[in-house]
């Protein structure tokens, strides 16, 4: 892509996510998320694919439903209120907000459009739609997170932890792996988010730091499929072994950054009396642990039985100093978990 055109496009990406998250009204918030949903889509199909221009139509099909039905439930909302304050909602329109708030996250079961999607598109542009894109959305469900019906967010995060768990298991494809991994640690923020909005912000920031740091692998061995991970261990051993510790991470398995969300989030719900519910949500994250941990087992013991000397070329990788950076977040932040809590 020319570089002028990839700027604007970036420029537009931060534009977009800046003005949902200054706004305190719903029509200038709905013109930051259709920003953002027009500036990815050149992205998507920078490189002219029959699957990346079918990923580009399903993604701006699916956006502009979501969208469509925020602007004529916050229309509706001003009609009856009298206000366009992103705070102020009246009770039949606070449920229909938060559901195309969700299908713009891609909370299951409004899902289906995800993993399609990100399976389509170049892993560059997968970072930016697992992680940017979920800013904006993310922003509006925590400002409204007061008003949203109790039932409706647990129902929701129950679906997508199962779902998320339970589409990862058999994807060959890294790509769906990491859009239902995606799912799954959704799930987990929209279960807490009527307990405790504050940790689920906590959450979301760790889930960004851990999911660029695995699309930063992914893009540094040029790899999409399982298939293709298990032989990079001869070519760049040190890369290979951080990368199955950010899985680990992902999955949640102590001492690694990503446990410290899950045992709060667990803490929290036993706090509010709701241990059946911590039960399920423990139980439900198996699913994704399975996954991770299979991930795990082909990168480093399902090697090729014979790799000649001349094929392995060491070092051949280059990590930027972001990718170190976001690596070391992905693994080290446990330990100061109460500190980003103090000031969140």
């Amino acid at each position: 892509m020319n570089p002028t055109a990839l700027m604007i496009m970036l420029l537009s990406l931060a534009i977009g996510t800046t003005m949902t998250l200054m706004s305190h009204h719903w029509l200038l918030a709905w013109i930051g998320l259709e920003i953002n949903t027009l500036a990815i889509i050149p992205l998507m199909t920078k490189t002219p694919h029959p699957r990346a221009i079918e990923a580009a139509t399903k993604y701006f099909l699916t956006q502009a439903s979501a969208s469509a039905l925020i602007l004529f439930s916050a229309t509706m909302n001003a009609w009856k209120t009298g206000e366009w304050s992103i705070t102020l909602l009246s009770d039949p329109y606070t449920i229909t907000l938060s559901m195309a708030l969700m299908l713009k996250l891609g909370l299951a079961p409004l899902h289906f459009w995800l993993p399609e999607v990100i399976q389509g598109i170049p892993l560059s542009t997968g970072l930016i739609l697992s992680t940017w894109q979920k800013i904006a959305p993310m922003t509006l469900l925590l400002q409204i997170s007061h008003l949203t019906d109790l039932k409706l967010l647990i129902t929701m995060g129950l679906t997508s932890i199962l779902i998320g768990g339970w589409g990862g298991i058999n994807q060959t494809q890294l790509r769906k792996v990491m859009a239902f991994s995606s799912i799954g640690h959704l799930g987990w923020m929209v279960l807490i988010l009527k307990f405790n909005p504050q940790l689920t912000l906590f959450n979301f920031l760790l889930y960004i730091t851990m999911t660029a740091a695995m699309f930063f692998f992914l893009m540094s061995i040029s790899s999409t499929k399982i298939s293709e991970i298990s032989s990079s261990w001869p070519k760049s051993p040190i890369l290979v072994t951080t990368m199955m510790l950010v899985l680990l991470s992902l999955a949640g398995l102590p001492p690694l950054t990503g446990f410290s969300p899950k045992l709060l989030i667990i803490l929290e719900l036993a706090k509010q009396n709701t241990l059946l519910l911590a039960s399920v949500t423990m139980l439900a994250s198996l699913l994704a642990l399975f996954f991770y941990l299979r991930l795990t087992y082909v990168m480093i013991l399902t090697l090729p039985p014979h790799i000649p000397p001349s094929s392995t070329h060491w070092r051949t990788t280059k990590n930027s100093p972001l990718t170190a950076t976001m690596t070391t977040l992905a693994l080290l932040i446990f330990p100061l978990s109460p500190t980003f809590l103090l000031i969140i």
